[in-house]
């Protein structure tokens, strides 16, 4: 449960949930190995249904990315098994303190919520660039 998705694996889920055109192939796996922490949700039948993985320093700041679970597992509490479990990775020392941030969908910020996260006090923002801008 604690590593990474292999890039076959996330590719697999993305495709699932019709995120192929978020991720770059020819990029998925040198992102994947720059993780600083992941894990897999894999069910004895099925494989591996659900992953995510954290992004950043490692050090004050982590990022949650790629909270995915395959849709014939949905509503079985997978995405709070992983999130739960990459939050503990991701703890820092006592007397030390990470900031841990996310995009939501509208659909999975009631998830979020219940894991303790907020959006009071921010507003999350994004940008995409391309090489040729």
């Amino acid at each position: 449960m604690d590593r990474v998705a292999t890039p076959a694996e996330h590719a697999a889920l993305a495709a699932a949930v019709g995120w192929q055109s978020h991720f770059d192939d020819h990029l998925r796996a040198a992102s994947l190995e720059a993780s600083i922490a992941g894990v897999v949700y894999v069910d004895d039948e099925a494989g591996t249904v659900g992953m995510a993985r954290a992004v950043g320093d490692g050090l004050q700041y982590a990022y949650i990315q790629d909270v995915i679970v395959h849709p014939d597992h949905e509503g079985e509490g997978i995405a709070s098994v992983l999130v739960e479990r990459l939050v503990e990775l991701l703890r820092p020392r006592p007397g030390e303190e990470v900031f841990l941030g996310l995009f939501a969908s509208d659909e999975a910020v009631g998830v979020y919520e219940s894991l303790g996260f907020t959006s009071e006090g921010a507003l999350g923002m994004h940008r995409r660039i391309a090489g040729d801008d």
